[in-house]
């Protein structure tokens, strides 16, 4: 098959990570699998071989779709749709586990698409994806560091992450100028409550459009009396975005929706 750049198609097709990332899911035969993008279906291969009780896959590409439907007959059910259409539609009686080597190009799309979901762990027990290796950094960044920003701050809100591989782009057909990585991600059983998700990606959407300036600058432009508010959060305005915890942003971020 052609891969379409149109649809950020790469094609992962090292049969050593291809293993490492089906072992990494720990499928037995009572999961229910949720696999994006299969292509030409070399994973969706090794997730059959596990036998889960349910496997299904969302493809967008109509040709693929059809491939993967007369490769694999009635071994999983395939959805021809776009994820982003359809990621909240996929809901069973148990949290399943969602597969994907993503396009690059809508990779943040799709895993920001997910952390709005509400009640994320009652629906999905674990995310194994392959990201742009440079995505995958800023996902698992941590404060104080250079990569970390909007990405980290979302993810880690509602989600263990850890990065388990990097992956040469010599894995992949045609093969991307840059290297990627497989980070697994897991909802957290308890998150702290935001009555909308919007709200922290609005907060931090403004910090981090100004990550070189000080917090000064970002606390004006949000609060009118952003002085008072620094000091009832216990936040030095000489800090830059990066400097701020994860937790100090959740606090900045109730505040807000306070007084709105």
């Amino acid at each position: 098959m052609k891969a379409k750049k149109s649809l950020s198609q790469n094609f992962l097709n090292n049969e050593k990570i291809l293993n490492f990332i089906v072992n990494s899911g720990d499928i037995n035969n009572e999961d229910i699998i949720l696999e994006i993008g299969p292509g030409t279906g070399n994973l969706t291969e090794k997730i059959i071989q596990k036998k889960p009780a349910k496997f299904i896959v969302v493809e967008k590409d109509k040709e693929l779709s059809k491939k993967l439907g007369e490769k694999f007959d009635k071994n999983l059910m395939i959805v021809n749709d776009d994820i982003l259409d359809c990621y909240n539609k996929f809901k069973f009686d148990k949290p399943i586990k969602v597969f994907g080597n993503l396009p690059y190009n809508i990779s943040t799309k799709i895993l920001t698409s997910f952390l709005k979901m509400d009640n994320l762990k009652s629906f999905f027990s674990k995310f194994l994806f392959v990201f742009q290796k440079e995505v995958a950094d800023r996902i698992i960044a941590n404060s104080n560091t250079n990569k970390y920003g909007r990405l980290s701050i979302l993810s880690s809100w509602k989600m263990n992450r850890q990065k388990l591989i990097d992956i040469s782009p010599k894995s992949f057909y045609p093969i991307p100028k840059v290297w990627s990585s497989l980070v697994l991600l897991d909802p957290k059983k308890k998150i702290d409550f935001i009555r909308k998700p919007k709200s922290l990606e609005h907060i931090t959407n403004i910090f981090f459009s100004q990550r070189r300036k000080m917090i000064r600058k970002p606390m004006k432009q949000i609060f009118k009396d952003y002085e008072d508010v620094a000091d009832k959060l216990q936040i030095d305005l000489k800090l830059r975005p990066q400097n701020l915890t994860v937790s100090k942003y959740i606090e900045i971020c109730k505040f807000y929706e306070n007084l709105i």
